[in-house]
């Protein structure tokens, strides 16, 4: 007969013998899941940081690292000797909305939902930032959003509010999970003000980022801010060659539409009014600087070609301005990420969500698939990878960034995306790349009245179909880079009008392009 005493301390033994084996099979296991949760953190914490740098409208002929004549963007260029320059790089729709939607999804608009300024995107679908969020990334967006709909997929967002979304030049309203926020001063400081307070205080430092950084500038209505209000005032800026174009030589598109210097530029656009809502010190500066400008206009008595040639002058150095000030503010955010260190590890990406027209043709805005808007800046800094200077001549497309961002991050790229991770061309390494792209504009009837289109461009040539009445225009871009006569009825370029007409379908087909336009198969009144 055991005795109670006896049965405790037996009792104690085997406890003690089970916890001694317990603790020899658990520790080793906690160690290796320590490790392992150590080695997740180190890999995640030595990944890249994506910094998206983006503006509104700017067209490669106002970067100096793209040859311009007409002005210098230092901290641009800064990019672009410390990283690689893309000498080919184009939108698939050129207007606002539509770009972004692109960029947010890998997708096409008739996929993505968002073919014009009007629709509102569809924040529940898949998207490129909640694919990084996935895999770790602490995610921020701040600045110009213009999608309609609040953003998804963002830890930290403040956007530009009013103005049907594309906010103010001066003090602006920035719409936040926490309801609206009210700023005094130039928007697009304020801008790089609130993307630098989030880099030092609201990121975390133990997570790879993505910072998509969104200017407002230099959309319409072109307002500069109070420290470039008379740059350029010492000086005429040369005009484009095609300012006094007649139109001929193209199809009834060019004659049609409503952005044309000459006659569709508002007292706005002119700065013969100044912006609204000034405060009165705001206002004071202002009239400092314009009302001199526009008395000695009002008294010239201007008329015909000398009366669009000073509305060009008038536009394009408040274009230039409005330039100057993002080049300022971009080299604040690249001087904190060298005085950080996080520029060793941060890759930056400048881009523009289209191109626009700096009095070609006799133009502003944007829409058509002719260079000027067709084309946008694309200048990526990643040291380490990129070698410093260089540059590419691929067709690359804004289709391609999400597809890279994720490569970038160790993501796996849905198969439904349809772009094409730039990384290979970053590497500079051999490989097959797309000899085409293709283009479609859907938003007509609105302003500007520029007809609906789809096309495809190679190296070469660029066939362009204004489907609506059935015209089609043809350029060889190496004999005619301004596009002034198409050749689609030419007999010599009959075989190279039927490749192009072959590719566009294929194109189609492989886009999966719906015959009939998303908004018309649903009947919406357009």
């Amino acid at each position: 007969m055991v005795e109670p005493e006896d049965k405790n301390h037996s009792l104690e033994l085997t406890v003690k013998n089970h916890i001694g084996w317990m603790l020899c099979v658990l520790i080793p296991v906690l160690a290796a899941a320590m490790a392992s949760a150590a080695e997740s953190q180190q890999a995640a914490d030595s990944r890249p940081n994506i910094l998206f740098v983006f503006t509104d409208d700017h067209s490669t002929r106002a970067v100096s690292a793209y040859g311009s004549k007409i002005n210098v963007t230092p901290n641009i260029d800064r990019l672009a000797r410390e990283g690689m320059i893309f000498r080919n790089s184009f939108v698939t729709n050129s207007i606002c909305a539509p770009s972004r939607a692109v960029i947010l999804t890998g997708k096409h608009s008739h996929l993505n939902g968002v073919i014009d300024n009007r629709t509102v995107f569809d924040g529940s679908q898949q998207t490129m930032p909640k694919l990084l969020q996935r895999r770790g990334y602490q995610t921020a967006v701040i600045g110009k959003w213009h999608l309609r709909s609040d953003p998804t997929g963002f830890d930290h967002w403040e956007v530009l509010d009013g103005a049907g979304e594309q906010g103010f030049y001066y003090n602006p309203v920035f719409r936040t999970p926490q309801g609206l926020a009210e700023h005094t001063g130039y928007t697009t400081r304020i801008i790089t003000d609130r993307a630098l307070k989030w880099l030092n205080q609201g990121r975390d430092p133990n997570r790879p980022f993505l910072l998509m950084y969104q200017h407002k500038a230099p959309h319409r209505d072109w307002a500069p801010g109070p420290d470039h209000l008379t740059m350029y005032d010492d000086r005429q800026i040369p005009e484009p060659d095609t300012l006094f174009d007649d139109y001929s030589g193209r199809t009834l598109a060019a004659h049609f539409q409503e952005m044309t210097i000459s006659h569709h530029m508002t007292e706005t656009d002119l700065k013969l009014r100044p912006p609204f809502n000034l405060t009165p010190e705001q206002l004071r500066v202002w009239n400092a600087a314009y009302g001199p400008k526009n008395r000695a206009f009002a008294d010239a008595s201007l008329n015909g070609r000398e009366l669009v040639r000073w509305k060009y002058q008038r536009y394009i150095k408040d274009y230039l301005r409005s330039v100057a000030a993002v080049d300022d503010q971009l080299g604040r955010i690249l001087d904190y990420l060298d005085e950080t260190g996080l520029a060793r590890n941060t890759v930056v990406i400048y881009n523009s969500d289209q191109g626009f027209y700096l009095g070609e043709h006799g133009w502003f805005d944007k829409r058509f698939m002719y260079e000027e808007s067709f084309k946008t800046p694309l200048i990526v800094r990643w040291p380490g990878v990129i070698e410093p200077g260089s540059e590419n001549e691929n067709l690359v497309l804004n289709l391609d960034y999400t597809p890279t961002f994720l490569e970038i991050a160790g993501a796996d790229v849905p198969e439904d995306m349809q772009g094409e991770s730039l990384i290979p061309l970053f590497r500079q390494q051999p490989t097959s790349w797309r000899e085409s792209i293709y283009y479609h504009y859907y938003e007509f009837p609105a302003v500007h009245r520029v007809f609906r289109h789809y096309g495809v461009r190679t190296d070469r040539y660029k066939l362009i179909h204004f489907y609506d009445f059935g015209q089609w225009e043809l350029f060889d871009l190496e004999k005619d880079p301004a596009e002034l006569h198409s050749v689609y009825g030419e007999s010599k370029y009959r075989s190279i009008r039927d490749e192009l007409t072959q590719e566009l379908g294929r194109l189609r087909d492989h886009y999966r392009v719906p015959e009939v336009d998303p908004d018309r198969a649903a009947g919406y009144p357009r």
